[in-house]
């Protein structure tokens, strides 16, 4: 069956009205210009643009001629120039009126000028090393103002403002005290620092952006339009829906299959949740919980490989490693962070006496792989590619270009001419975000480079933390957690990283192990009050108070807080002996289980005081270092099982839709 969800969307934008049967060219040039003539005008050319970015990403991809600073700039350039032309100035009528649409004509002819300099002049450039000309200073101090507006235009005023604020500090370094201070620089080397060369805008994390991400998202975009995101979702349901709370457990299973093809939290809660929040109130799951399952599980599919986030493949380039072994190591954790959301789930289905879907409601598989054996093969040919230590970026084309192949073979998945523009439009417009926060959280990078707060701003959490690991990680939990109130996850991983990771390092954490801390911890933004977006997004579609929502999917998430802490403490990013690997999960995962029956107050029945102070003693415990209290905590879950398995026990509900009604 063809699809028929709404299509992702970015970090910072809604999702596009699902009614809407127009093209999505024409959806994204009505958002900024109204219904008219222009838009529809301006709707063929944000086609063009965004077939134009398309075929320049797969002609990169497979030449590898282009030098890498110049293949960024160009990338950029379409990126600014979809911005200024789909996203107003501002919600105002005032943004979409003639004078903004001039000013926005504008910006797009700075945009192309500012990016086709460099590509003209290079060599020009590269003979004027560490003497830039006064056009190269008012290029690059154009090209900086043109990316802070395109940053607050698609991620927020806070980002645009950090990054501000980093561009201060570099100039006023002599006038701070103590550790902040530095010499100072000129407007002229900021400038020329953050526009030339790769050292600024057009950095590594740009570069990854532009590369490798841009692929699996066309990639993304591709399966939504053949259909693939229902085959995934069905057979979620097919594997979970019989069982207790199935719903529900449908839904963290179908969003780890989506999560980590869409890139985008806030897009997988969007896509999957528009199925399966309804299917969990059905149920019997009050719209809040069904909400928070959501949110807490489509933020995870950006854990899980074979394909995670972005962040994952910038951290591949920072470490310096092939992308698979970030895959290796990710996996174990990832199956956690989902063993948590369900066990939540379950524990939820217990007290509400929820059973599963009845049999004549659920798809039966074999009707499943009838209709869509033919999306697994491009899977398949993914990981192997991965596992042969072929490049992200070849082997995300490799299987784009099997998808699609496949999908022209059955009637039900067949790409039409406007299916194929809308899979090039949905790319470029899901790359927005990842590209601006990149390029932005470039200049970040590059001043931290530049007057070396990384090392200062170390030091200040070591001394904080009184050269202790535990307190440190604590202090990076809460600076990711305040990072991600206004910035995408990937642009918090990578600034949190700069400036926190050395501190971490310096305390004897592995290089591969500090990185995955960091960025496990950035996810939290997404599911953490008071800004939760994927919680806000899930609350839209349940129809439930945001707050309440974002609450439940912070609790759900909590695998996001305490993995971390076990990959510190434990080798259980497979830095380890195969027995001490084992152990690590196994006491893990018992320390999750007591955590959640701790939090929730219920397993198989409510817990009395004893058991659940018992459950706390040992959550902390099984997630300490030492194999004497590993065991003593192991007893105690054993103890806490044993006095469950004894008593009466919940009824299951008979009939779900009665409960549903009785708790929505």
């Amino acid at each position: 069956m063809r699809q028929t969800i709404a299509p992702g969307t970015s970090d910072s934008e809604p999702a596009l009205e699902a009614t809407d049967s127009r093209p999505l060219w024409h959806r994204l040039a009505a958002a900024r210009w109204g219904n008219g003539t222009a838009a529809t005008v301006v709707g063929y050319g944000v086609l063009a643009l965004t077939l134009a970015l398309g075929c320049f990403q797969i002609y990169t991809a497979v030449s590898l001629s282009l030098n890498s600073y110049l293949q960024r700039v160009l990338h950029l350039m379409f990126v600014l120039v979809l911005v200024f032309v789909t996203r107003p100035a501002g919600k105002g009528r005032w943004a979409r009126r003639l004078p903004m649409a001039l000013a926005d004509g504008l910006l797009v002819l700075a945009a192309v000028t500012v990016s086709l300099y460099p590509v003209v002049d290079y060599d020009g450039i590269v003979a004027r090393t560490g003497l830039p000309s006064t056009t190269d200073l008012v290029m690059g101090a154009v090209a900086v103002v043109l990316l802070l507006e395109a940053c607050r235009r698609v991620i927020g005023t806070f980002m645009a403002a950090l990054v501000t604020c980093f561009l201060v500090y570099a100039w006023i370094g002599p006038l701070l005290p103590g550790l902040l201070s530095h010499r100072g620089y000129t407007v002229q080397r900021i400038v020329s620092h953050s526009y030339l060369f790769q050292e600024g805008i057009y950095g590594l994390a740009l570069g990854v952006a532009a590369s490798f991400v841009f692929m699996f998202i066309f990639f993304g975009a591709v399966l939504e339009k053949t259909g693939g995101g229902n085959f995934f979702i069905n057979m979620a349901y097919v594997l979970t829906g019989k069982y207790r709370g199935g719903p529900a457990k449908g839904a963290v299973v179908a969003s780890a299959f989506m999560g980590s093809v869409s890139g985008s939290a806030i897009a997988n809660t969007v896509t999957t949740g528009a199925f399966t929040i309804p299917m969990m109130k059905k149920v019997g799951y009050r719209p809040h919980e069904a909400g928070g399952v959501e949110a807490a599980a489509s933020t995870g599919g950006q854990l899980l490989p074979p394909i995670m986030g972005a962040g994952a493949f910038v951290m591949a380039e920072l470490i310096g490693v092939p992308y698979i072994e970030i895959v290796k190591v990710a996996i174990i954790p990832a199956l956690m962070y989902f063993a948590v959301i369900f066990l939540f789930v379950d524990i939820l289905a217990r007290r509400h006496g929820i059973r599963g879907l009845p049999a004549e409601e659920l798809p039966r598989l074999r009707e499943v792989m009838a209709g869509g054996f033919h999306f697994l093969p491009p899977f398949f040919l993914l990981v192997t590619l991965l596992m042969a230590h072929v490049t992200p970026l070849l082997a995300g084309l490799y299987a784009t270009t099997a998808l699609a192949a496949v999908a022209m073979l059955r009637a039900g998945s067949r790409l039409s001419l406007k299916d194929f523009g809308e899979a090039f439009t949905l790319a470029a417009r899901n790359t927005l975000s990842v590209s601006v926060a990149t390029a932005a959280a470039g200049i970040v990078v590059g001043v931290v480079g530049l007057t070396g707060l990384g090392l200062k701003f170390s030091s200040m959490m070591l001394s904080w933390g009184g050269g202790y690991l535990l307190p440190t990680l604590l202090l990076i939990a809460v600076a990711s957690l305040v990072l991600g109130m206004g910035l995408p996850v990937t642009a918090a991983y990578i600034v949190l990283i700069v400036l926190a990771g050395p501190a971490l390092l310096d305390l004897g954490v592995p290089l591969i192990v500090a990185h995955m801390i960091v960025y496990w911890y950035s996810q939290d933004s997404n599911v953490t009050p008071p800004v939760a977006l994927s919680g806000f997004a899930a609350a839209g579609i349940a129809g439930s108070s945001p707050m309440r929502t974002s609450v439940a999917a912070w609790k759900f998430s909590k695998g996001l807080y305490m993995i971390p802490l076990l990959m510190a403490y434990s080798p259980l990013l497979l830095n380890g002996p195969v027995t001490e690997v084992v152990l690590a999960v196994v006491t893990g995962l018992l320390g999750l289980l007591a955590f959640a029956v701790a939090i929730e107050g219920f397993w198989l029945r409510r817990t009395t005081l004893l058991e659940r102070l018992a459950a706390v003693a040992a959550t902390c415990l099984l997630l300490s270092p030492y194999l004497v209290a590993d065991v003593i905590g192991a007893a105690l879950v054993l103890a806490v099982v044993a006095t469950q398995l004894k008593g009466p026990r919940p009824p299951e509900s008979s009939d779900p839709t009665p409960q549903a009604a009785s708790v929505a």
